[in-house]
């Protein structure tokens, strides 16, 4: 007997782009599905989904006054810096980590319910968007708080570090921002969701990865540290930072929201991604759509 589905299944673009739209169109069934995972999560909660708000606060709090005295850096500047910076790494990590599972966990509906593929994406990207959403509430409680500091022309991160412009009007880049990293999610969690289902050592991969990711990121340090320590012309130093994709996704929507200068390679990088990254999620949704269900 076979153990997948008949050669003759639709392994066409046209099939998998089907697929994307057709999910696309179901908003109300992957928008309801996403808020019954948060309401689930935080079942008989007094705070509900607060509480990603105030474990994101707390965390914040505590690594920007610890970090903001190891580098010698002002906090009205250095905690906006670092809140900012940890709201957007947990949207890309929360895509990362529970895109890996996106499919497995979804086993029951995939196999009883005749959706697309790409209703359970929607799915774990809305969810994250929610809680991106909350924990924005602590951006604006810290920009409040040290608003004069954040809207200083030539305010610096850290001492000596590069003058920035100080926050203003551009900070309305940080909504087609978002939205260039909402897409780019939509293809790491498709593209992984699909690997996890045929080799599920990728989440495993994915976990023991992310504290070295974390750390190698400009997070919770900034680029000008490296260049107080080694002088302008870092060298070598300076492509920990630059070679880091993860460091372009972060800087794209961190720089407007906290009146950092904006580059707009940050732009071109992302971009790059999101084109590459996205024929590479059409190239495997339409040889493997069929066979998820056979994996899971």
């Amino acid at each position: 007997m076979s153990s997948g589905p008949p050669a003759s299944d639709s392994r066409t673009l046209k099939r998998a782009l089907a697929d994307l739209s057709a999910g696309a169109r179901q908003r109300e069934l992957w928008g309801h599905l996403a808020w019954q995972d948060i309401k689930q999560r935080y079942r008989r909660s007094v705070l509900g989904p607060l509480w990603i708000t105030l474990s994101m606060g707390i965390t914040a709090l505590g690594l920007g006054l610890l970090y903001s005295q190891l580098f010698d850096a002002e906090i009205g500047t250095f905690l906006p810096y670092i809140t900012t910076g940890f709201i957007v790494w947990n949207f890309i990590l929360g895509c990362l980590t529970e895109g890996t599972d996106t499919f497995i966990s979804n086993e029951g509906l995939i196999k009883h319910l005749p959706a697309p593929l790409s209703v359970y994406v929607l799915r774990t990207v809305w969810r994250q968007s929610i809680m991106f959403a909350h924990n924005m509430i602590i951006y604006f409680i810290v920009i409040a708080i040290f608003w004069g500091s954040v809207t200083t022309p030539d305010y610096s991160i850290t001492e000596g570090g590069m003058p920035q412009p100080g926050l203003n009007w551009g900070v309305l880049l940080a909504i087609p921002a978002f939205a260039l990293i909402a897409v780019n999610a939509g293809w790491v969690v498709l593209l992984f969701g699909i690997a996890s289902t045929r080799f599920r050592d990728i989440p495993q991969v994915v976990t023991s990865l992310i504290n070295l990711l974390f750390f190698m990121t400009p997070i919770v340090w900034s680029t000008d540290i490296l260049r107080d320590k080694f002088g302008e012309s870092v060298g070598w130093r300076d492509l920990v930072a630059e070679l880091n994709p993860l460091y372009h996704f972060i800087q794209l929507l961190r720089a407007p929201l906290i009146g950092n200068e904006q580059s707009w390679h940050h732009w071109a990088i992302v971009g790059a991604f999101t084109v590459v990254g996205w024929l590479l999620a059409l190239l495997v949704l339409r040889n493997y759509r069929a066979r998820v269900s056979y994996w899971v």
